[in-house]
C-alpha cells in the first residue's frame, strides 16, 4: 500500500511557508483571508507565529492557495500535523486501475504516439507509437521526456522547429516550476537551457499565418512530420502520485502525416 510522503528536508515554520506562497501567489493578506473566510489579523498572526492554525485552517488555506497536494503535506508537517494526502508507488495494489485506465487510453491512441509522464518529466509508460519520436535517440537519455526531446544526442537534431519548440517546452516548463515551486524542476529547467540551439528561440508565442497551435516538426526518413499535443490529468487525484501523472497524446498536424502514420499502423 502507499504510504504518505514526508519530505527529508528541515521544514521552515508554518508561518514562514505561508507568506512565501501567498506571496508567490501574488496574493494581498487581504485577498487570501476574503478568499478563505477569515480576518487578515488571523492571516497576520499566522505567518507571524502568533497564532497556530488548526489542521483544517492549514488545508483551507492551502485550498485557496492552489497549492499542488505534496506542498499541502509539507504545510501540515510544518504545523505539526500529519500529512493526509497519500503518494503511492506504481506498483502498489491501489494503482492498479490507475494504470490499467492509462493503459487503455495508451493503446486506444494507436497508431499515434502517446505517453505518460511524472512531475519531473520521467516517463511512466509509452505506448509503440512513439518509436516515431524516439527513433535514434540515446538510450541513456529516454528516461526523461524532456531531456530526450532537447539534448543534442536527443531528438534535438530531428527537430525542424527547434528553436520554436524549445522555447515552447521550457516556457511550460517554467510555469509548472512556478506553480510547484519544486527544485527539481528548477535543476531540470537550468539544465536544459544550457542545451546548445542554433535557432532562435521566441519569447512569446505568436501565431504565423494559418498557424492555430506550436506544433512539433521532425524529419524522418519519409520526409517531414507534423505533430500537435494534448496533455490530459485526472480530473479528481487525492493521492499525490496520481494527481503529477500526466499523459500527452500526440495527432498528426497535416494531412500528410496522417497518411503516414496510418501506413505504418497498417503494416504493424
Amino acid at each position: 500500500m502507499g504510504g504518505v510522503s514526508v519530505p527529508q528536508i528541515h521544514q521552515r515554520p508554518i508561518g514562514e511557508l505561508l507568506r512565501q506562497w501567498r506571496e508567490h501567489r501574488r496574493m494581498s493578506q487581504l485577498d487570501l483571508a476574503v478568499q478563505a473566510g477569515i480576518s487578515t489579523r488571523h492571516i497576520s498572526f499566522l505567518e507571524t507565529g502568533r497564532s497556530n492554525p488548526s489542521r483544517e485552517m492549514v488545508l483551507r488555506l492551502a485550498e485557496h492557495l492552489d497549492l499542488p497536494l505534496r506542498e499541502r503535506n509539507h504545510l501540515l508537517l510544518a504545523a505539526g500535523y500529519a500529512p493526509v494526502y497519500p503518494e503511492s508507488a506504481l506498483n502498489t495494489p491501489r494503482m492498479a486501475p490507475v494504470l490499467e485506465a492509462i493503459r487503455r487510453l495508451l493503446d486506444a491512441h494507436m497508431p499515434y504516439p502517446a505517453l505518460v509522464v511524472d512531475r519531473v518529466w520521467n516517463m511512466v509508460d509509452a505506448n509503440a507509437a512513439v518509436g516515431l519520436l524516439s527513433e535514434g535517440i540515446d538510450p541513456d537519455l529516454l528516461d526523461n521526456v524532456l531531456r530526450a526531446s532537447l539534448h543534442p544526442e536527443g531528438l534535438a537534431p530531428r527537430i525542424v522547429n527547434l528553436g520554436e519548440w524549445r522555447a515552447h517546452l521550457l516556457g511550460r516548463l517554467r510555469r509548472q516550476r512556478a506553480f510547484t515551486g519544486d527544485p527539481e524542476l528548477e535543476s531540470l529547467y537550468q539544465e536544459l537551457a544550457a542545451y546548445p540551439c542554433d535557432q532562435p528561440e521566441p519569447e512569446i508565442e505568436l501565431p504565423g499565418p494559418g498557424d492555430i497551435m506550436i506544433p512539433l516538426r521532425i524529419r524522418h526518413g519519409a520526409g517531414e512530420l507534423s505533430f500537435f499535443s494534448i496533455v490530459a490529468t485526472f480530473g479528481t487525484p487525492l493521492d499525490i502520485t496520481v494527481a503529477e501523472l500526466a499523459i500527452e497524446s500526440f495527432y498528426p498536424a497535416d494531412a500528410t502525416t496522417a497518411e503516414f502514420v496510418k501506413n505504418s499502423g497498417d503494416l504493424q
